[in-house]
């Protein structure tokens, strides 16, 4: 019914066949695939990873994937890529903008259903500034993923983590509030979520109730842990660097309530790929951990699969 799989900027240093083989060889359903740009510099942790080139996707690159995913018997969930497209500066902004066009037109020619990526935001200014940009900007990348039947997935993550994403992070879709306001603006149902419930956690939010209140969008999801240190909050507040009151955590060993979101899955009849994304600080000492970490994810999750 919930098909498993897995992120594959964890295996970065992996290339595109030994992933499926990997993913394959480990009983995976399916594999959120990277696409930042090839020549991509970005040094931000799990970004920059490529897997597929999409900006040279040639009619015999398309038919070795294909081959490559029917040949595994797996699936490519999604095609992923996660920069910030209301960056204040316009040249990069523009980049991001026609590169997420670009993922989507590779997804309607490997027909892969769902492209996953962020709103961005300048973090600088409040949310209802970045909405008025939003505004601006997304429509039109909502109008290609309409003409290619292809579904955009919004992951719920605030991007802040690193100084230079203070004060507002760089993604704009942090709260139902405001997921509210992007679908009174854009309506269409291509446009959704890519749910994360580990952001809810440390913004101490309810994870459940989403899934309830936007069964209808949500086209991909993921599954990543957060624990809260409530030892530290209470020394540093919300205000701090929220890296200084909680942790990325594999799925099982933080505070996300897994029973009451998989029957919350069930309950809407979700039906789409859920995958394992691993930001466990834990587990990258080596290429060993990086493995142990999505099979030990993959063991714990599995008592929700069938």
């Amino acid at each position: 019914m919930l098909k498993l799989g897995f992120n594959s900027a964890i295996l970065a240093d992996f290339g595109f066949d030994h992933v499926i083989k990997f993913a394959a060889g480990h009983g995976f359903s399916c594999v959120e695939m990277m696409c930042w740009p090839a020549d991509n510099t970005d040094s931000r942790r799990y970004a920059g990873v490529s897997h597929i080139d999409v900006n040279n996707l040639t009619a015999e690159k398309i038919n070795g994937i294909k081959y490559a995913i029917k040949e595994a018997g797996i699936f490519i969930s999604a095609l992923g890529y996660y920069p910030n497209p209301l960056d204040a500066d316009p040249n990069r902004s523009e980049f991001f903008i026609e590169h997420i066009k670009q993922v989507i037109r590779a997804a309607a020619k490997l027909e892969i259903p769902v492209v996953t990526t962020f709103i961005g935001r300048d973090p600088s200014k409040s949310v209802k500034d970045n909405l008025a940009r939003f505004a601006d900007v997304w429509p039109s990348i909502v109008k290609v993923a309409e003409e290619n039947n292809v579904k955009i997935g919004i992951e719920n993550c605030p991007m802040f983590f690193t100084d230079d994403e203070w004060p507002g992070g760089k993604n704009l879709a942090v709260s139902p509030a405001v997921w509210d306001r992007m679908f009174e603006v854009i309506p269409s149902p291509v446009f959704g979520l890519n749910y994360d419930p580990s952001h809810m956690i440390w913004q101490m939010m309810d994870e459940i109730k989403p899934i309830y209140a936007y069964k209808d969008r949500l086209h991909h999801i993921h599954l990543k842990d957060a624990k809260l240190y409530k030892d530290k909050l209470d020394r540093v507040g919300i205000m701090a660097n929220p890296l200084e009151y909680h942790s990325p955590k594999l799925p099982g060993l933080g505070d996300v309530n897994w029973r009451g979101f998989f029957g919350a899955l069930t309950d809407v009849r979700y039906r789409g790929p859920v995958v394992i994304e691993v930001e466990d600080k834990a587990y990258e000492s080596n290429v060993q951990d990086v493995i142990s970490a999505i099979l030990t994810s993959r063991n714990y999750l599995k008592q929700f699969l069938a």
